[in-house]
């Protein structure tokens, strides 16, 4: 049985991959959000929730994992970070392979992995895509998110691999420091390649 062409949609904080995923979908390619399976996982019900709370007493409620109380507890702390990556990677991969045999019979699939590089996920695409903007829009993209601050952002731009690193390693780079239509035009022509 052939498998999809599988593209990796990775891109540091702020530089439109969510923007460039959507238009992905838009254009009939399958999209898998790693960020929305956690989500979800996390949330009301989700599967993740009780070993969460038991790793981490007091992180999870009625409404699923309150972010900001589990982030308390991780936030500095890798190896609080090592062992909450170990209850959510494994699921998360888990539905990452049965959205690729729900999707077999495509000819390409994304999948929206936010640290593809960081957390060696390059090696299991076919091609990897970057998303990138100057750093300046970045900074101002980060920062205009309800709840950010810049000691956030400096702590999650610390996290992820340098976007001149993303891009050096990148199959493609889709530039989203330019107007809507450009990069819209830029997804159609990757597309156009595959």
């Amino acid at each position: 049985m052939t498998r999809p062409k599988i593209i990796g949609l990775t891109g540091s904080i702020g530089m439109g991959k969510s923007t460039v995923a959507a238009m992905f979908a838009e254009a009939g390619i399958p999209v898998f959000d790693a960020d929305a399976e956690v989500r979800a996982m996390q949330g009301p019900g989700g599967a993740l929730v009780p070993a969460i709370e038991a790793a981490f007493p007091g992180s999870t409620g009625p409404d699923g994992v309150d972010r900001d109380r589990l982030g308390q507890q991780v936030f500095a702390d890798k190896a609080a970070l090592a062992r909450l990556e170990a209850i959510v990677h494994p699921a998360v991969a888990a539905r990452r392979a049965a959205f690729l045999d729900a999707h077999h019979d495509k000819a390409a699939v994304v999948f929206d992995i936010p640290l593809l590089f960081e957390k060696g996920g390059h090696d299991s695409v076919d091609r990897v895509v970057v998303v990138s903007a100057p750093e300046a829009v970045q900074r101002a993209r980060v920062l205009a998110r309800p709840g950010m601050t810049p000691q956030k952002f400096e702590h999650i731009f610390g996290l992820q691999l340098h976007d001149s690193e993303k891009r050096a390693r990148a199959d493609h780079v889709i530039d989203t420091g330019t107007s809507l239509a450009e990069t819209r035009a830029q997804v159609a022509a990757l597309i156009a390649s595959f």
